[in-house]
């Protein structure tokens, strides 16, 4: 389409002052303006506007398909905002753009600091989880929280988990006449701030962080005794490669530390844990860690569980496997998916030797031995041996 019907359009608060003379014409031209009611009053919008629905649906702007209509939306519509909504659903000649400078560019800006070494995070609809990953010493990281209420909450989970010394400022009304800026210590911070907030930035200060290493310490996650142990653990994410955007089963997950582990490295993943107890460690587990959009949990048994998951890049099963089980996964795999098995019983090593010498791959037995007491000394406490078998399909 030579003339696109939709323009969707950045807004800040310094209103129809701040916009391009080309988003000006579109709003003028418009039948429908859809937005938030402060950015329809920002707009000078009144008779034409329309409010989004709650929860947002963009099926109220296609029902607008063919007609001049606007969409205003906060700063940089594509970054937290509702523009790769829109634009998922149209056709690339159907629509228009015209971005504002985002929040977190106005408030990079305000504290000097350079975009591209900042976490960028939307926490106004998102748990304060979230944050676990990007926290380090001298880490800065930038939020949208939903009010000035949020503000306090967060300065307060902060302090919870050791970063109370960090540096904390409050970003109101960016790039507007009511703009206003404050720095805090996290853990002197008042709590609740009138009106409503859009930004807070710490530049994190005391706690050390989440190691980078594959093999987490055991004891940061909850678990029943069923857990990969952190070496074991450590070799199988070897094994399985994961890389950023793909997809794991993580079958009979356990404590979902494999999953927990993936995900960390920028994948999804889909915990299939057999019994309820377990896979409630698990969602526990995805919480603390800020993965719980990335990991979802299926309690259920492989292979009936598997029948309607979206294929994956790689498949890790800790335990349990039989020929059965592995014909039925094995069968639903796309070539180059990557598989890891572990056994610990002589039946399972057998079947693993076995698929070993049909399909090729790699195949290795672990033995580890930890130092423990003996009498007045101290002798090796050896761990049940594991065989890792990993191949491509």
């Amino acid at each position: 389409m030579a003339d696109p019907w939709l323009t969707i359009i950045g807004i800040g608060e310094d209103g129809l002052a701040g916009l391009s003379e080309a988003s000006r014409k579109a709003l003028a031209s418009a039948e429908t303006v859809f937005g938030g009611e402060r950015h329809l009053a920002l707009a000078g919008i009144t008779s034409r506007g329309r409010l989004w629905p709650v929860p947002f649906d963009v099926d109220v702007v296609l029902s607008c398909r063919g007609r001049p209509t606007a969409v205003l939306a906060s700063g940089d519509p594509f970054w937290h905002g509702a523009g790769a909504g829109l634009a998922e659903k149209l056709d690339a000649g159907e629509w228009i753009a015209h971005s504002a400078p985002s929040t977190f560019s106005l408030a990079a800006a305000r504290l000097g600091w350079r975009l591209e070494s900042v976490a960028c995070l939307g926490l106004h609809a998102a748990p304060f989880e979230r944050l676990v990953p990007h926290l380090a010493p001298g880490a800065r990281i930038i939020c949208l929280v939903r009010d000035g209420k949020a503000a306090g909450d967060l300065a307060e989970w902060l302090s919870e988990r050791g970063w109370g010394a960090s540096a904390f400022w409050t970003l109101a009304a960016l790039g507007g006449p009511r703009e206003a800026v404050a720095e805090h210590r996290v853990d002197n911070f008042a709590g609740d701030l009138a009106g409503s907030l859009v930004a807070v930035a710490v530049e994190a200060r005391g706690a050390q962080g989440m190691p980078r290493s594959s093999g987490l310490p055991d004891d940061l996650f909850a678990h029943d005794g069923q857990i990969t142990k952190r070496p074991v653990r450590a070799l199988a994410l070897s094994a399985l490669v994961p890389r950023p955007g793909e997809r794991l089963w993580d079958i009979g997950a356990g404590s979902g530390s494999i999953s927990v582990e993936w995900t960390l490295c920028g994948g999804d993943a889909i915990a299939i844990e057999a019994l309820e107890d377990r896979a409630a460690n698990i969602r526990s587990n995805a919480a603390v860690f800020g993965l719980a959009h990335r990991i979802t949990v299926i309690t259920g048994k492989a292979p009936e569980a598997l029948a309607a998951l979206e294929a994956p890049d790689a498949v890790f099963i800790g335990g349990g496997l039989d020929n059965a089980m592995f014909d039925a996964i094995w069968s639903q795999l796309a070539p180059g998916t990557r598989l890891v098995a572990h056994a610990v019983t002589l039946e399972t090593e057998a079947l693993l030797g076995a698929l070993h010498q049909r399909y090729g791959g790699e195949l290795m037995r672990v033995e580890i031995a930890h130092a423990a007491p003996l009498g007045r000394y101290r002798s090796w406490e050896a761990a049940r041996p594991v065989v890792q078998w990993s191949a491509v399909r």
